[in-house]
């Protein structure tokens, strides 16, 4: 007779060690009150990062975006090929421009679609005061990346000082377009305007 009570006993037991587990937190659970883990923010695009550029409303936050884009521009994607960049940075630093005109050679053939890599062997044939070259691979920078602000205010300096005001005037307010806030890109407009738009009387 005792049997009913035993059973009842087990019953009693598994009802409990189930409640139990029903109750105690699993291992992926958190805690009540700890906070959310943080959301991964994703990178901004590149087109995000243009317009919030051409729409900063102060200097400060249009330099910190125009960094921003300058960096995205400046990663080739080959390790290699960032080498022989830096590699004629520093040449150009000690004024070896014929090694930096070859080693940005040599990464130009490596990466033909980065187009930061011409706009700074333009920068390079500028220095070595080649203007044609200069604007040749400012113009295949502008190719490959058409808002690149600093190439066109590159281009812009060039025909301006070579006295092709109409071409200057352009590529500035290309410039101007992309980054309004760009130093100095205004006044050079500015000058320059009368002289090819024409005076107001």
């Amino acid at each position: 007779m005792s049997r009913p009570s035993s059973d009842r006993s087990c019953l009693k037991a598994a009802l409990v060690a189930a409640f139990c587990v029903v109750l105690a937190p699993s291992a992926n659970a958190r805690p009540a009150g700890d906070p959310q883990p943080p959301k991964k923010v994703q990178p901004l695009s590149l087109d995000d990062l243009y317009a919030r550029l051409k729409a900063a409303g102060d200097d400060a936050e249009a330099k910190g975006v125009a960094r921003l884009i300058e960096q995205r521009l400046g990663r080739s994607g080959s390790a290699t090929a960032d080498l022989l960049t830096e590699r004629a940075r520093q040449a150009m630093s000690s004024q070896d421009l014929p090694l930096a005109v070859e080693l940005m050679d040599r990464a130009t053939t490596l990466e033909p679609g980065w187009s930061e890599g011409w706009n700074r062997r333009a920068t390079v044939f500028w220095m070595l005061s080649d203007p044609t070259a200069a604007i040749a691979d400012l113009q295949r920078t502008l190719v490959l990346e058409p808002r690149h602000f600093e190439a066109w205010a590159a281009l812009g300096r060039i025909y301006q000082t070579l006295e092709d005001k109409r071409r200057a005037l352009e590529a500035f307010r290309r410039a101007a377009a992309l980054y309004p806030r760009m130093d100095r890109l205004q006044q050079a407009i500015d000058r320059l305007a009368p002289d090819v738009d024409g005076r107001d009387l």
